[in-house]
C-alpha cells in the first residue's frame, strides 16, 4: 500500500482504500430522489456479470452507490466499481436512468414534509439509479470494501434469477448487452 492510504493496482492505477461514507455530498434531484451511479460489471465477451454481496441485505447485488457533487455520473460509477467490488473498469455503454420501484420502506416517525405518516413511521427516500455497461479490465486482489464483501462471476440467468428482489436491479442486467445464454 502506498502513502496516504492509497493502493496501486496491478495495472499502475493509484486509488483510495478508503471508501467514501455519509451523504454531505450526496446528490438529489428537484423531486428529492438520491441519484446513485451503478455498473453493469462483464467479462470482455460478455458472457458473466460480477455481482457482489449486499452489506444492509442478505444476497447479491450489482456494485452501485451515492452519486457525490463533486463528480461526473460516469466518474462514480467507476468509483463504486472499485470501492465495492474491486475492479477497473471500462465504461462501454450507457444504460441509463432507472427508477426505484421496490415497495418504500419506513423509519423514523415522519415524513419527508417533516409530519407523521399514518402509522407514525417517515417514508424511505427514493432512488434514482444510473447504470452503466463496463468491460472489467483488472480484478485487484485488495480493495477498500474486501472485508465486507464477496464478489463472483454469473451467467445472466443466474444473475436474473438472484436479483428479483431488486427490479431496478434487474432492468439494468437486462438493458445491457450480455449474452443471455452460453
Amino acid at each position: 500500500m502506498s502513502p496516504a492510504g492509497t493502493v496501486t493496482t496491478s495495472s499502475g492505477v493509484t486509488r483510495s482504500m478508503e471508501s467514501r461514507t455519509g451523504r454531505s455530498n450526496q446528490r438529489y434531484n428537484t423531486k428529492g430522489e438520491r441519484l446513485v451511479a451503478g455498473v453493469v460489471p462483464l467479462t470482455e465477451d460478455k458472457s458473466y456479470v460480477m455481482l457482489i454481496q449486499s452489506t444492509r441485505r442478505k444476497g447479491w447485488v450489482l456494485p452501485k452507490g451515492g452519486w457525490e457533487t463533486d463528480e461526473e455520473c460516469h466518474e462514480a460509477a467507476a468509483r463504486e466499481a472499485w470501492e465495492e467490488a474491486g475492479i477497473l473498469v471500462e465504461i462501454v455503454y450507457d444504460l441509463g436512468e432507472i427508477r426505484e420501484t421496490s415497495p418504500r420502506k419506513k423509519s423514523s416517525q415522519t415524513n419527508s414534509s417533516g409530519s407523521p405518516t399514518k402509522d407514525g413511521k417517515k417514508e424511505k427516500e427514493r432512488s434514482l439509479y444510473h447504470f452503466y455497461e463496463v468491460t472489467v479490465t483488472s480484478e485487484e486482489a485488495d480493495w477498500p470494501e474486501r472485508e465486507k464483501r464477496e464478489r463472483k462471476w454469473f451467467t445472466f440467468v443466474e444473475a436474473h434469477e438472484l436479483l428479483k428482489d431488486r427490479p431496478e436491479l434487474q432492468t439494468a442486467l437486462e438493458r445491457s448487452r450480455m449474452r443471455r445464454s452460453l
